[in-house]
């Protein structure tokens, strides 16, 4: 008689918080390396005059809102990755790997040569003028060249955490961001062979560093799971599918924080000085709240896979108490540090305005916690359609809040624009919790119900 295989039990069934620690530690870390290596980007840049520093800022806010919307190739290549080896697939998983690099490369090719003649009708469209302009141009056509390794690692990264290997990608990101660092001393500045290249050199700072990061993640990517393009076209259409709909919410949430830029601008600019701090910190915490739901996205996505539902809800359960208790940690530090942060980032004459808003989104971090955690549950299940849906529903709503402000202009006009984003975070909590407890529509986590003799 055959012996029956047995399934392993995941790590997660046995130690579910030491399990969810050890992913979501490094993850955070990694996400963290980027935005100070930006931070460094100012430091450096902003020694040469305001100019350049324009530059920057426009090349930065252009290429940023560009590799949002590819990341799907992350996210989606995540999902199916660790769904497949929740199933067992193996060769599936592998493949998928090869079917996101490659179509990296495609993608951050076309964008490259499309974007290039467009990119002095781009820096208008921000903005620029001038010296401004050939600066901002001159730094977007060097970060062309970077564009498919953005891709590259995007995928790469994807395929690594949906094999629940947090680490690698962790470190991936620490090597070049610190060859970043060093070739934009070397190349800003000019330092022993090589020439003073301003702005351009940071460029191509990011550019090179970036190159660096994807052939270290694709040698990675190959030493670990192998070679393998065993994919077809219906793993194409799936991918290209979810992008789709990562698109849409994506686009909505850019929007309305487009809205409320614009709402906050036009209250003066005392409301805009204090509103661009609180975002830039705003931000920033979605870095510490992003991590627990990437970790939870891929456990959740291997349960999932198993057709272990029990398991996929322990995880949501234990993602958004961990989640929640950060959020509340979080929102005790800001209400401790208000008038630290105020003094480094707030101009004097902002700090009346910027004091109650700061209040307004201190008290919302748990229920930002819990927003994000969701998104990462149902990210793992694959419910894109209800992500884009539930999105687009909450952005429509909130959206009406800012245009009634700018349409009354109460009183403390900041706080009022703060407190519609509290709404809408709030709508996105809701509707992520909704699917799971109990489990409206078709939800991919509802509990089947028991069947009665």
């Amino acid at each position: 008689m055959e012996e029956t295989e047995k399934i392993q039990p995941h790590s997660f069934e046995t130690r579910p918080h030491k399990t969810l620690l050890t992913l979501a530690v490094p993850v955070l870390f990694s996400l963290v390396a980027e935005p100070l290596t930006g931070l460094v980007d100012t430091a450096f840049v902003s020694r040469l005059g305001a100019d350049p520093l324009a530059a920057l800022g426009v090349g930065t806010m252009v290429f940023s809102s560009v590799f949002w919307i590819f990341g799907f190739l992350g996210i989606g290549t995540q999902t199916e990755v660790s769904q497949s080896l929740g199933k067992g697939n193996e060769d599936r998983a592998s493949s998928l790997c090869w079917l996101a690099v490659g179509l990296s490369l495609l993608l951050g090719s076309a964008l490259a040569l499309s974007v290039y003649p467009l990119l002095g009708v781009i820096a208008e469209v921000m903005g620029a003028q001038g010296e401004v302009m050939s600066l901002a141009c001159d730094y977007m056509s060097y970060r062309l060249i970077g564009a498919p390794a953005i891709l590259v690692t995007l995928s790469c990264f994807g395929s690594l955490r949906g094999y629940q290997d947090m680490r690698t990608p962790l470190w991936i990101a620490v090597g070049l961001n610190a060859m970043n660092i060093a070739l934009d001393w070397a190349l800003v500045f000019g330092v022993g062979p090589f020439p003073a290249l301003g702005v351009s050199g940071a460029a191509l700072a990011s550019s090179f560093s970036q190159w660096f990061g994807a052939f270290w993640a694709v040698i990675e990517v190959k030493k670990r799971y192998g070679l393998n393009f065993n994919f077809g076209m219906k793993d194409v259409r799936r991918l290209f599918v979810i992008g789709g709909d990562l698109f849409i919410r994506t686009g909505s949430v850019c929007l309305f924080l487009l809205l409320c830029t614009r709402a906050a601008t036009k209250a003066g600019a005392e409301a805009g000085a204090a509103h661009q701090a609180i975002r830039q910190f705003f931000v920033f915490l979605a870095l510490f709240l992003d991590a627990f739901a990437i970790s939870g996205q891929s456990l959740v996505g291997y349960f999932i896979g198993r057709a272990d539902t029990f398991n996929a809800r322990r995880v949501a359960s234990l993602v958004c108490w961990w989640s929640f208790g950060t959020g509340a940690v979080l929102s005790l530090l800001m209400l401790i540090g208000k008038q630290q942060v105020s003094w480094l980032l707030v101009p004097e004459e902002a700090a009346a305005v910027f004091a109650p808003a700061w209040l307004a989104v201190s008290v919302l971090q748990p229920v930002n916690a819990l927003s994000f955690a969701t998104d990462g549950i149902h990210l793992g299940t694959g419910d894109f359609g209800y992500l884009r849906n539930s999105m687009f529903t909450a952005v429509l709503i909130s959206s009406l809040g800012i245009a009634a402000i700018e349409i009354l202009r109460p009183e403390h006009m900041l706080l009022w624009i703060w407190i519609v984003s509290g709404i809408w975070t709030t709508l996105r909590a809701v509707f992520g919790m909704v699917r799971i407890w109990p489990g409206i529509g078709r939800a991919p986590l509802k509990l089947a119900k028991p069947v009665i003799a």
